[in-house]
This record gives structure tokens, C-alpha cells and sequence, in this order.
């Protein structure tokens, strides 16, 4: 990508991804790649960037619709069935920790530098949903501000609610 990602994916031509065609960590291999690419080019010209694709449907749920629309327009181009593993869907109860992380990222103010705050369109950080994986799950449980045993979207939505008994406004930070 010679040090130009953005550049890169907007640009990249069928010829020019065909250097990732040995590319492969753990699970995610050159077809996926490829797809990721592909699909990023379709989500920046059609629908100019990636904020513009997570937008809630309302403001109940907002971060699981916002995510659940983000999947429908990452894979609303022809893909291999095999992708769709590798993009988590909280409709079908998944906990999308990668995805509510990297809400987190984009929509969250911290004036510190972690959180980057780039993202003001469409959620705030009070919609925000807190990224559950086995070390968030056992702190919650262990705080009693989490009672499922399963690490799901009901187990974030669980967290998260109680979160915002805490910081209605800021619930994850």
C-alpha cells in the first residue's frame, strides 16, 4: 500500500490486489482481503465513508443499528460467503466487541488521545455500547454490574445499561 492506505483502497484496481494473494493471519485470508478492500472502495465512493454507514435507525439500540447497517452496506457488493464470518452482526446476538471498540475510537472524546472523537454525525458517546469480551465480562460479573453468564449482545446490552446508571452520558469510558 507504500504507506498510503486511504490512497490505496480508493484507487486500487483489480491488477493491484493481486499482491495479496499469498496474504493470510489466522482465519482471514487473500479472499477476504480482497473483499475488505473492495468493499471499503464501494462504502467511500458510494457512500462517502465509513461514518456515513454507521447510522442507527433510531435512538433506541442506536449502536446496534448503526452497526447492524454498517454490516448491511459492507456486504451489500457480491462477496464470498466466507467473509461474512470476519464482520460480527449483534442482530444474530454476536457481542461485536471489534466494532462497538472501534465506535468507541471514532465517536468518543477523551481528550487524552485514546479515544479519537473524530465522529459527530450520527451517535454520541451515550449511545455507546461497551466492547464485552471474556476480561470486560469477568470485571462486570465480578462488580455486579453484570449478571449473563454468556459473553452476547444481551450480556452488552446488560452492561451497558447498568454502565449508564453510573454516566448517562459517557456510560463506557
Amino acid at each position: 500500500m507504500e504507506h498510503a492506505p486511504h490512497d490505496f483502497v480508493m484507487n486500487a484496481k483489480t491488477k493491484d490486489l493481486k499482491r495479496f494473494d499469498s496474504f493470510v493471519h489466522r482465519t482471514f485470508n487473500s479472499t477476504d482481503t480482497v473483499f475488505f478492500m473492495q468493499s471499503l472502495q464501494h462504502i467511500y465512493k458510494k457512500h462517502g465513508g465509513l461514518e456515513n454507514v454507521f447510522v442507527p435507525n433510531s435512538k433506541q439500540d442506536a449502536c446496534k443499528n448503526a452497526i447492524v447497517n454498517f454490516r448491511n452496506s459492507f456486504f451489500e457488493i457480491p462477496h464470498p460467503s466466507r467473509t461474512s464470518k470476519h464482520v460480527s452482526n449483534p442482530a444474530e446476538n454476536s457481542s461485536a466487541k471489534r466494532l462497538c471498540m472501534y465506535l468507541r475510537w471514532m465517536v468518543r472524546d477523551d481528550k487524552r488521545g485514546v479515544d479519537f472523537g473524530l465522529w459527530k454525525k450520527h451517535l454520541k458517546s451515550a449511545d455507546l455500547m461497551c466492547p464485552l469480551d471474556v476480561h470486560t465480562g469477568n470485571v462486570g460479573r465480578k462488580l455486579g454490574v453484570l449478571k449473563r453468564n454468556q459473553n452476547d449482545w444481551k450480556a452488552v446490552d446488560e452492561l451497558s445499561n447498568n454502565l449508564r446508571k453510573l454516566d448517562k452520558k459517557d456510560p463506557i469510558k
